[in-house]
């Protein structure tokens, strides 16, 4: 699955970044990385700003995919495609535009066929307006999980402020 739904796609990465769970600390992972010349980096426990990004989007896609059951009933997977496709078409301030534009460096241009209705199939135009309702819902309940996210991050957020003689770390990367 990896090699078909990776690495066919995106090439092999330079690294990757995640928890520490059992999936990826497993032999079979960490050898088929070092194959593939993968370095693996590992966050700390409990500390969340270093894959703080995917965490922070693994949430956003939980609330998309929790309020299209809601809407819609079924099961989270059935909603799966249209909340990614979703999702990689929204702008997102950290990049300032889509994920789908800053991979493809294009907008993404066509419709498709992600589920039945019923026993029928969609067909023609009417494919085409429910397919836009249905991602046109998706992004507004998107940008209201972002909305929440920057909300609970800001509250936890507080400006620094320093007096002559105080002491502080500084950081300095190699550029």
């Amino acid at each position: 699955m990896y090699m078909n739904e990776i690495v066919k796609l995106h090439g092999v990465p330079v690294f990757i970044v995640s928890d520490k769970d059992t999936r990826f600390l497993s032999h079979f992972w960490i050898s088929l990385q070092q194959a593939l010349g993968i370095q693996l980096n590992f966050s700390t426990a409990f500390h969340s700003q270093t894959d703080g990004q995917s965490e922070r989007a693994i949430q956003i896609l939980e609330d998309m995919l929790r309020a299209c059951v809601l809407d819609w009933k079924g099961s989270w997977d059935q909603h799966l495609s249209m909340a990614e496709f979703s999702y990689n078409n929204s702008y997102q301030s950290n990049i300032r535009m889509a994920p789908f534009e800053a991979l493809y460096c294009r907008k993404c241009r066509s419709p498709v066929c992600w589920m039945e209705v019923g026993e029928r199939s969609i067909l023609g135009p009417k494919l085409v307006q429910q397919s836009s309702e249905i991602v046109q819902l998706i992004k507004e309940r998107l940008r209201v999980a972002q909305s929440k996210q920057k909300s609970y991050a800001d509250r936890r957020r507080r400006d620094l402020e320093f007096e002559v003689g105080d002491h502080v770390f500084l950081k300095v990367s190699p550029t």
